[in-house]
């Protein structure tokens, strides 16, 4: 079967912004915010403060994985050259997101240089509490009216628009915004990260998200599903849980596979992301074709 990873990223330098103010790098994969607060960036087998598209390309190749989305995030800080230098030097690999900061000053000059002269088609927001756009503007959103033009421009532009919303019941978890802004431009695709972001306790109200979410032009992607529920007692069942779920809910043709490499390397093998849904018995070959290769062709390579 032909794999797509949906939701990966490549790291040149770790220059993060977050809750706790800026994050730097401290050596060996490791990286502290401003508020002293230190966190494993890059997982361990790497020995390294970045992670390569070379990188990438051994774990993809080592686990059939075809092609891959390369994403952005505060996080990590924005890496727009860097993805834009390895869809180059791969273009057969991966596509790629470019990320900025709707607040910015210049944000028609940055817009204007990632869309029109670098070429990105697809643009990742950010939205979470932790180290997205509300965690460094409070008062954030989605249906602002800053937002709105964000979503007007991506929409004349004809892009795809992935949105990552943060942790199920959060403030940054706007469900009813994002719902009014992707039936405000029908002819846009929107792609939600994580699933929603669920955890094991939070199945009641992700189930009603699901049900409002369900959209023509909105796909889910599935990274980190499996980190997001790690304090049930078996993630991976509660994960599929999950997956089942949006299946009945939104339907197998709104489902993206994605892993969230390499941070999700941290705890788990990337043989586990790939094979924990395929070795299930879940869903039929017809859907897993679907969740793991046509519809993030449908949605990234048409």
């Amino acid at each position: 079967m032909k794999l797509i990873d949906s939701h990966v990223h490549v790291v040149q330098y770790i220059a993060g912004t977050g809750a706790g103010g800026e994050l730097r790098s401290i050596g060996g994969g490791m990286a502290r915010y401003a508020d002293g607060q230190v966190v494993r960036m890059i997982p361990e087998q790497f020995h390294s403060d970045s992670f390569t598209p070379e990188q990438l390309l051994e774990v993809m190749d080592s686990n059939g994985v075809e092609r891959a989305v390369l994403l952005q995030g505060n996080f990590y800080g924005f890496q727009n050259y860097y993805t834009y230098q390895a869809m180059k030097k791969y273009p057969d690999r991966f596509t790629g997101a470019a990320g900025y900061d709707p607040y910015s000053f210049h944000k028609d000059q940055i817009r204007r240089y990632l869309f029109e002269e670098l070429g990105f088609r697809i643009e990742k927001f950010e939205v979470s509490t932790g180290s997205g756009l509300m965690a460094v503007h409070p008062d954030f959103r989605i249906d602002s009216e800053r937002m709105d033009e964000a979503f007007s421009y991506a929409n004349d532009q004809g892009h795809v628009v992935v949105i990552d919303i943060g942790k199920c019941k959060g403030p940054s978890w706007q469900i009813e915004a994002l719902r009014k802004e992707v039936m405000r431009y029908p002819d846009m695709k929107f792609v939600a990260c994580h699933l929603l972001a669920p955890s094991a306790k939070d199945e009641a109200c992700f189930t009603e998200a699901l049900k409002r979410l369900t959209l023509p032009n909105l796909w889910f992607d599935l990274a980190s599903v499996v980190h997001n529920c790690r304090e049930a007692e078996n993630p991976y069942q509660q994960a599929l849980h999950y997956v089942e779920l949006a299946a009945q809910i939104v339907g197998t043709d709104k489902l993206l596979f994605g892993t969230d490499l390499p941070s999700v390397l941290k705890e788990d093998s990337y043989e586990n992301c790939v094979g924990y849904i395929r070795r299930s018995g879940l869903l039929t070959e017809e859907d897993q074709e679907k969740i793991f290769y046509k519809n993030s062709c449908e949605v990234y390579f048409k």
